[in-house]
């Protein structure tokens, strides 16, 4: 029930949002081409639903497919970054100099190497989503007490049981902090990579629209995109809650005093 309440609330937030947006443009007389009100929005949204529909379908794929990748690379590399020094020394300098390199610089070679297609796409999601998860399942890894380790090694627990059974519970909590901030991250990554060279998506989408001056359609694209990037962050929150429900920051903050 509580949980049911705190999603109305979510509702509302963004009930009031649209509502201010749409007060807020009629009162102060902004032009529609500038900045149309939500209802005008929602009117081409549903006029023009079909190619919307299509190309979200095609960036949903995009987005999911990359951040897959990136969650099975990301948390095994950070388990070997976390306990080995030899891959700590080798390995991680290249990843941090790959999350430093512009994705928008090496996009082109991408579509050099792999043309036109999916793979491009589902590279740049992946290399825009996994540094996040690297950095946090690493500090998740490293987070526990030796003291704690020591405990479990005189009960005999050692090797990939000590690891299932205390190591990764314990650092479950900051990898899905990472994995938020990867997904997050996902839906801007595939719009990126749409936007250097697709013919088809939200982001090639977003160009045409610009392009025409479509300003109405400019804000459904974008409204529909963060729809996805929602979808996959609260599914990322979903799977924690079900993952860690002893972890303090899973407890229902309604118990708490003075909360209402």
């Amino acid at each position: 029930m509580r949980g049911l309440i705190r999603r109305w609330r979510t509702v509302f937030g963004f009930l009031l949002l649209f509502l201010l947006w749409e007060v807020g443009v009629h009162v102060f007389g902004v032009r529609e081409y500038i900045l149309p009100p939500p209802s005008q929005v929602v009117r081409a949204l549903v006029k023009n639903w079909q190619p919307v529909a299509a190309s979200a379908g095609i960036t949903a794929l995009e987005i999911v497919a990359g951040y897959a990748l990136a969650i099975a690379v990301s948390i095994p590399l950070a388990v070997g970054i976390a306990f080995s020094r030899a891959m700590e020394e080798t390995v991680y300098p290249v990843v941090v100099f790959l999350q430093i390199v512009p994705k928008i610089a090496v996009a082109p070679l991408f579509i050099i190497w792999f043309g036109f297609g999916f793979t491009p796409k589902l590279l740049l999601v992946f290399l825009l989503s996994f540094f996040p998860i690297v950095i946090a399942s690493i500090a998740g890894f490293r987070a526990i007490d030796p003291e704690i380790m020591d405990f479990v090694q005189t009960t005999g627990a050692c090797g990939l049981r000590a690891f299932a059974k205390v190591r990764l519970p314990y650092a479950l909590p900051e990898i899905f902090t990472g994995l938020k901030v990867g997904a997050a991250i996902s839906a801007t990554a595939a719009v990126v990579a749409e936007f250097v060279a697709s013919d088809r998506g939200l982001g090639y989408l977003l160009l045409q629209y610009n392009g025409d001056l479509n300003t109405q359609m400019v804000f459904a694209t974008v409204m529909v995109l963060g729809a996805i990037g929602l979808a996959v962050y609260f599914a990322v929150e979903l799977l924690e809650r079900l993952a860690i429900p002893w972890h303090a920051s899973q407890i229902d903050r309604q118990d708490e005093p003075g909360l209402v």
